[in-house]
């Protein structure tokens, strides 16, 4: 899968969604810990990952294993789109739990070295070190929710209000709106640059309304 693949915003059957799996508590004596995969290849290590651990019953080892996407919103072909973008590319972050002297479980080390794709734990051979508490806040926090497609329905935008524009090149420029194309999802917006009043278009995603 490429980078800034489009995704259909939701799960499939093999792992619940990121942000719910963010949301979660990790049990008395997980910690995480960062793999090292194939580039292309952390959707796949992930889902066989966490098959294997279902069948090998090894829940009790190992909980969530994550790939953090941002998910951001594109225009294409006049359709909005959410993309996923990786963070970590060629890494997955998996919680577990490991002996007491670090090194990890036999049966666990086996089922992961043995699927395709996987490299080696950041850390010493056969004891990987885990993350750092403030890394394993960034790594979640990262990981955002997915917006819901926003339509020039909720957004109660009518020509002739004035709008602020929050993402772009034209970003916390305010103007008023000169034209809208449902169709295409662009909005024609009159701002002033370098005082004269140039007419940009953005999308409508792009704007938010400026209350009186």
């Amino acid at each position: 899968m490429n980078e800034n693949e489009e995704q259909d915003v939701g799960a499939g059957e093999v792992s619940p969604p990121v942000d719910a799996a963010v949301e979660q508590e990790s049990p008395p004596g997980m910690k995480w810990y960062v793999l090292r995969v194939a580039s292309n290849k952390e959707e796949y290590v992930r889902d066989t990952l966490l098959r294997k651990v279902k069948i090998e019953g090894l829940d009790d080892r190992v909980n969530r294993i994550l790939v953090p996407t941002l998910k951001e919103k594109r225009m294409k072909a006049g359709v909005l789109k959410i993309v996923e973008r990786k963070l970590y590319p060629g890494y997955v972050f998996v919680e577990m739990a490991c002996e007491d002297d670090g090194s990890i479980a036999e049966d666990v080390w086996f089922l992961i070295k043995e699927t395709t794709s996987v490299g080696d734990f950041i850390g010493s051979v056969g004891k990987p070190t885990p993350m750092p508490e403030h890394d394993v806040v960034a790594m979640l926090a990262a990981s955002q929710k997915a917006e819901e497609q926003p339509s020039l329905a909720n957004l109660g935008v009518l020509i002739g209000d004035v709008v602020k524009i929050t993402d772009g090149p034209f970003e916390s420029y305010e103007g008023e709106v000169d034209s809208i194309d449902e169709r295409s999802g662009k909005v024609s917006v009159i701002v002033s640059i370098f005082g004269r009043s140039t007419p940009v278009q953005v999308g409508y995603w792009q704007i938010e309304k400026v209350e009186e």
